[in-house]
């Protein structure tokens, strides 16, 4: 049998970075987050075929929790720079999931340990799992700040749920998923939140009203985002202000301040985001800067603002018509992969089929 699912990117509409180090209730070692982000429609496509009958020498020998043994995971790719390896969120992902419902991960109950049935024991699903093989189709620039890695990771563990019968919440799935990457809880919730901390504080809240398409600006550049937080720090360009309070409070202010934008005209809205990675990612590839200023220009001084670390640029419309309108400008002048994309679009759901 076989799932397919599509994983779309997101853009964070705003962006404050805190100065790395302690904050109330942490343990340090990261940058403190306030960011709104959305989902648009630009989506990956992963497929997983489950192999009920995989002979056996397709599957580890360890078996534990009722009898169940560790289904064996393939990947395939369609764009062949990526690995397909444990270095691919899919793959993490896919383990990820596995080693939680066979309770070997580290410092986590089992995923089944309250479902109901017979106590400790895997669903028939996944005790009979023989292989789960994947196949994911990219759209999703790498490198772009549009979490199409993190997106394909949570599509993973949505799919996987399904397909091995487990029953999981949402809240349990996002256990798992933090420990994967800070942007692949959200992905999982709302098609709009702002989060915190990490990323792991997650407050949904309604998708801009006047502005419901965006224009992406793709140059094809990849930014390392280690590399771009390396050169923030450096740059001393933290918000100290995030650093003075727990994520929650940060969270829960943020998400007041924003609802009360979300019916802003796009015009309006785009005026006050920010995104406190610019000056650094701009610093390491200064055509980037130069780029997004000629687009500006192009799109008679509308404001245009980076995705997360980057390379991915957005601004935004209210209407289809004119995104679309102001895509093609910038591709004819600038020789730039652009997308018009709805923000918040509806979730697709899962297709089945059985072979």
């Amino acid at each position: 049998m076989e799932l397919r699912r599509e994983a779309p990117a997101k853009i964070n509409l705003f962006l404050r970075v805190g100065e790395r180090g302690d904050r109330p209730g942490s343990s340090g070692g990261f940058h403190p987050l306030e960011t709104w982000m959305c989902t648009v429609s630009l989506f990956d496509t992963l497929r997983l075929h489950f192999d009920r009958e995989a002979p056996s020498d397709r599957r580890p020998s360890r078996a534990t929790l009722g009898g169940a043994e560790r289904p064996a995971f393939s990947l395939a790719c369609d764009d062949p720079r990526l690995p397909n390896d444990a270095r691919n969120l899919v793959m993490r992902a896919m383990s990820a999931l596995a080693d939680a419902e066979l309770g070997l991960a580290d410092a986590m109950p089992p995923a089944n340990a309250k479902r109901p049935g017979v106590e400790g024991e895997a669903p028939p699903a996944f005790r009979a799992a023989g292989a789960a093989s994947a196949f994911l189709n990219k759209r999703i620039p790498s490198g772009a700040g549009l979490g199409g890695g993190s997106s394909d990771a949570a599509t993973t563990l949505l799919l996987l749920n399904d397909l091995w019968e487990l029953g999981l919440s949402v809240d349990r799935l996002a256990l798992i998923a933090a420990q994967l990457g800070s942007d692949v809880p959200f992905f999982l919730h709302s098609p709009s939140a702002i989060c915190a901390g990490r990323g792991e504080i997650i407050r949904p809240i309604s998708a801009p009203i006047l502005a419901r398409w965006a224009v992406l600006i793709l140059p094809g550049i990849e930014l390392s985002t280690p590399a771009v937080y390396q050169r923030f720090d450096e740059m001393e360009l933290g918000d100290p202000s995030l650093m003075a309070t727990t994520p929650d409070v940060v969270a829960d202010a943020a998400s007041a301040r924003w609802s009360g934008r979300a019916s802003l005209a796009a015009e309006d809205l785009l005026a006050l985001l920010v995104n406190d990675l610019e000056p650094a990612a701009f610093s390491l590839r200064p055509d980037l800067g130069e780029l997004r200023t000629a687009i500006e220009q192009t799109l008679d001084n509308r404001p245009v603002r980076m995705s997360g670390s980057g390379s991915a640029m957005f601004t935004l419309y209210h209407r289809e018509r004119d995104a679309r309108d102001a895509a093609d400008k910038v591709t004819s002048r600038h020789s730039v992969r652009t997308e018009a994309v709805e923000i918040a679009p509806a979730p697709i759901p899962s297709s089945f089929e059985k072979h």
